[in-house]
């Protein structure tokens, strides 16, 4: 499914005709619509992207206050990328709905589109994700209600946020990570002709937050903040270029503690590296009362463009870093250009323009990972399967959409989920069922969730080259009861793993297991697959319904769990 696709889809959710007759709506919608005027415009006559931070906010914040029934106050923010600018007389559309709830934050899901009245044509500007975190009551923690989705792209988007709020666990860590590991390969900065001083570009500016800019519980709008940092920010990159910058992302961040009323909101930024056709701004946001001292609020990296009139990117001039942190933040810089291009292309892109085999390194391996699981989530949630075969209570299903086909296979077991997923997350072990797996050895533990391998299968015709594959398979365990557990394989490339002569080298788009607990004893396995051509010649006569050599296949698996359901002994340390 492409991106537009999921975003008219989000838009057609809101207003689902359900069986009944009536209308469904998500309990949890918020809509906004503003006519773009001359005071929220730039000295180009476009929206300020800080005024959009603070609708967004706004609306986000409603939302997550209507689920929650009590104030909300915003912890985080995705990435977000700002496909197209918006001019004065347009009108902006705001949606947001709370994807799902946690224990006491939530995921707010937010869709913006630019309506042209007259033409009455409408385009998306941009789709983010923001965390919310109900405070606390005088009952004490809030313990949020779980939430229910009702259609196909809720259940879909409920499913991905579970991995989404994995991602920004872990994220600030693994950043830190690679950027060390990053700029330790960098060496020195390079130095060029005529560079502007990256002095020259810093910002600093104070702020009173007074009441307008607070919600009801006197903390400081988080929208507000961002629209603050964005201005300076705006500023900065004016100062390099002599120009007009156009906001074109903001990389994910997260808010460090709150700010109220009273406050002195100071608002620094400096121009951390220019590239040919973008520059990263750094701002940063601290807080202070009368003589106490400055708290940390806010850090957030900005990418800047600059348009001709035939809306082109220009060429930047180049910065000459600050000596010291100057040249960190240079180096960190080119780093995070490079994580920035990986999670692009990983995850932001259509899944046509993607290759099959993407190269694996320790930079990537977050956005591989969620890549991974995100596929098979999203097969899992396709609710128009078509059974083409059914044998003893082993189902075999297809789906062909969008010129591709996939399929799956059902059956349920009498051992427990967990063992189930213990036993079927160690791949080494599924040649003791499956007749395609000839070989499986461990290329590399890339941590407790991540494994690469490497698998060789036989030849399906008389003398013929055998195929092998080098897969990355990503485990996860459920967030809870409403989740199953998952093990997703999809093909990567390791340049120390390339093709021989001795095997073709085949490819996985997505493939994987879903593991539901339906009783303490049974658990229901459903195996999907999206067939590509390097899979299609073992599974064709199946499909046809010339064969149920699938039958066979899970037939064996269903024996090797029971066999198996009383033993961990003989689990890798790294599964257990």
């Amino acid at each position: 499914m492409t991106s537009e696709e999921k975003d008219a889809d989000t838009v057609l959710d809101a207003l689902l005709i359900q069986e009944s007759g009536e209308v469904y709506r998500n309990p949890t919608e918020v809509q906004m619509s503003q006519i773009v005027l001359p005071c929220h415009a730039n000295h180009c006559g476009e929206l300020s992207v800080g005024q959009l931070l603070k609708w967004m906010d706004s609306t986000a914040c409603l939302s997550a206050e209507r689920h929650a029934g009590c104030s909300c106050i915003t912890a985080s923010v995705d990435d977000i990328h700002f496909e197209h600018t918006i001019g004065v007389g347009k009108v902006v559309n705001i949606i947001a709905k709370v994807n799902r709830a946690f224990t006491s934050s939530m995921e707010v899901g937010i869709l913006v589109t630019c309506e042209d009245l007259y033409t009455d044509s409408q385009w998306k500007v941009c789709h983010a994700f923001a965390t919310f975190v109900a405070r606390r009551t005088e009952a004490g923690k809030v313990q949020l209600k779980q939430v229910i989705p009702h259609t196909q792209m809720e259940q879909m988007e409920y499913s991905l946020a579970a991995e989404r709020r994995r991602m920004r666990l872990i994220h600030a860590e693994i950043i830190t990570d690679l950027l060390s590991s990053s700029t330790a390969q960098l060496g020195e900065c390079q130095e060029y002709q005529d560079a502007v001083p990256a002095e020259r570009t810093r910002v600093e500016s104070v702020e009173l937050v007074l009441p307008p800019h607070a919600n009801h519980q006197v903390s400081t709008f988080g929208g507000q903040i961002m629209a603050w940092m964005e201005n300076v920010a705006t500023i900065a990159a004016s100062r390099l270029c002599n120009a007009h910058p156009t906001l074109r992302s903001i990389d994910m961040f997260h808010f460090r503690g709150p700010s109220h009323i009273g406050d002195r909101l100071v608002l620094k930024a400096i121009v951390n590296n220019s590239f040919k056709h973008s520059m990263e701004v750094g701002v940063c946001a601290e807080a202070y009362q009368g003589g106490e001292p400055t708290r940390h609020i806010n850090s957030a990296f900005m990418t800047f463009e600059v348009l001709d009139r035939d809306r082109k990117p220009c060429t930047l001039p180049r910065i000459r870093p600050e000596p010291v942190d100057g040249k960190r933040r240079y180096q960190e810089a080119v780093a995070r250009k490079k994580i920035r291009l990986d999670r692009k292309y990983i995850i932001s892109c259509k899944q046509t323009e993607v290759s099959l085999s993407v190269p694996w390194d320790p930079r990537n391996q977050m956005y591989l990972s969620y890549n991974n699981v995100s596929a098979l989530k999203l097969m899992d949630t396709r609710n128009n399967w078509v059974l083409a075969s059914e044998k003893n209570k082993v189902r075999l299903y297809t789906l062909e959409e969008n010129h591709m086909l996939c399929f799956k296979v059902e059956m349920n077991v009498s051992v427990p989920a967990e063992q189930t997923f213990h036993l079927l997350s160690d791949l080494r072990r599924r040649k003791e069922w499956d007749r395609h797996y000839e070989e499986c050895e461990v290329i590399a533990q890339a941590d407790e969730d991540d494994t690469l391998y490497r698998i060789a299968t036989p030849s399906v015709t008389k003398g013929g080259k055998g195929k092998d594959f080098i897969l990355l398979a990503s485990r996860r365990k459920p967030c809870d009861s409403r989740d199953p557990y998952l093990i997703a394989l999809r093909s990567v490339t390791l340049p120390t793993h390339p093709p021989t002569e001795d095997y073709t080298r085949g490819e996985v788009l997505c493939a994987g297991f879903t593991i539901w607990e339906e009783s303490s004893t049974v658990t229901k396995i459903t195996y999907y697959n999206q067939a590509t051509p390097g899979v299609l010649p073992y599974i064709s006569t199946d499909i046809a319904g010339l064969s149920s050599s699938f039958y066979s296949a899970f037939s064996a698996c269903s024996q090797f769990l029971e066999t198996n359901k009383d033993s961990l002994a003989a689990l890798p340390p790294s599964v257990l």
